[in-house]
């Protein structure tokens, strides 16, 4: 039986007397309902044959009006709730990439990709379409409508040439059209963002979804399509990712979490080619990769920032970052362009901790290793990863 080693250390067990959290310092956020693994208590590991409430490694989450979406990684499937969870360990409605609700395994748990997914990580509904990033086959899976019912197979295939190719670019030379780990995935001012972690770039088409095979309108990070080094072959630069990972922005702005260099990236307006940045978010310059605690214990810095998120709302802008490492999200009212430290923390009880749920047990608003977020109006929905659920925060 495969299962996905999970990258956080173990000494979040440890009990210590629990951190009172500065509910102020939080904005008025707390978590409403979780999904996935029990709490409050001790951290729960995942049983070998999953149901439709248990979940393991999510590391994307989407909220909609309609939906909620989770990439439950570890078992290599999709999770759809019709509606918004309201009680805790709610089952899902939907399960994709696997036959049932109990099977786990790459690959339809053996049956093969046609149907089956490797570690999918970015989730997403526009426009009634649901968008998965599978990304340990390299691709991008659409389906036409969300599915109402278990083991649907996806309507179309991006990044591979078929439904059963599942090769690192698409088995050949890096190119405009093909993949390499596609994390994060984003709609943002109309054009459809693949965050191609593996081969260090961003791909975009300016006109939403493409079709199979369509080479991307636009290539970040890399100076062609054929180029795939870190860094572009040299230290971090305003032109560079090392892992860029998750995607969003306005339509005068595109943002960008370059997680392996410990910082986001920023542009405006959205560019129609491979250019450098105009925006740096938790790094003092563009050269800078410094991951911390090492450094300052501020609001103002990352260690490694797996998620991105931005809401507008009715004019309340709210800008949030998951500091995964750090076991924390940060907020900010308004995109800072000026490098101001985070007016919000969450999980933590100010902005110099960053202990795995707190340094105590499994409570209600702890984090570890949160990996995916999801912003809508004043719910924000996190993959806990390294606690095994999803938590739905709201803003009172």
């Amino acid at each position: 039986m495969s299962r996905l080693v999970v990258r956080h250390n173990i000494t979040g067990l440890r009990t210590r007397p629990a951190e009172v959290v500065d509910r102020t310092l939080a904005g008025g956020w707390s978590a409403e309902v979780w999904l996935g693994a029990p709490a409050p208590g001790g951290l729960a590991l995942p049983p070998a044959s999953p149901s439709m409430a248990w979940m393991y490694s999510p590391r994307g989450v989407f909220l909609g009006a309609d939906h909620l979406v989770v990439a439950d990684s570890g078992n290599h499937r999709v999770l759809v709730w019709q509606g918004i969870p309201v009680t805790d360990e709610q089952p899902a409605d939907v399960v994709l990439g696997q036959p049932d609700g109990s099977t786990e395994g790459p690959a339809a748990g053996g049956r093969g990709p046609e149907r089956g997914m490797h570690l999918p990580t970015g989730v997403l509904v526009h426009d009634g379409r649901l968008i998965v990033a599978d990304a340990w086959h390299h691709r991008i899976l659409v389906w036409d409508e969300v599915p109402h019912r278990s083991d649907v197979a996806p309507d179309h295939i991006l990044g591979q040439p078929d439904s059963s190719a599942v090769q690192p670019n698409a088995d050949g030379e890096c190119s405009a059209s093909s993949m390499y780990w596609p994390f994060g995935i984003a709609i943002v001012g109309g054009s459809f963002w693949v965050a191609d972690t593996g081969n260090r770039r961003v791909l975009g088409w300016r006109r939403g979804v493409p079709e199979p095979g369509q080479p991307a309108d636009v290539i970040l990070g890399q100076p062609s399509a054929a180029d795939r080094q870190e860094n572009r072959g040299g230290v971090a630069g305003p032109a560079s990712f090392r892992w860029p990972h998750a995607i969003a922005g306005r339509d005068d702005l595109l943002l960008i979490a370059d997680a392996g260099n410990h910082r986001v990236l920023g542009w405006t307006p959205h560019p129609e080619s491979d250019k450098p940045a105009d925006l740096l978010i938790g790094q003092p310059d563009f050269a800078s990769a410094a991951e911390w605690p090492y450094g300052p214990h501020t609001g103002d810095r990352f260690r490694f920032p797996y998620a991105v998120c931005l809401d507008s709302g009715a004019g309340d802008e709210c800008f949030a970052v998951a500091d995964t490492a750090n076991n924390r999200i940060l907020l900010w009212d308004g995109v800072p362009r000026d490098g101001r430290a985070a007016d919000h923390v969450l999980a933590q009880p100010d902005f110099a901790s960053n202990g795995e749920n707190r340094w105590t047990s499994v409570q209600r608003d702890t984090l570890c290793w949160p990996y995916g977020m999801s912003l809508r109006g004043d719910r924000l929905a996190i993959a806990d990863s390294g606690n095994n659920r999803v938590t739905v925060w709201r803003r009172t």
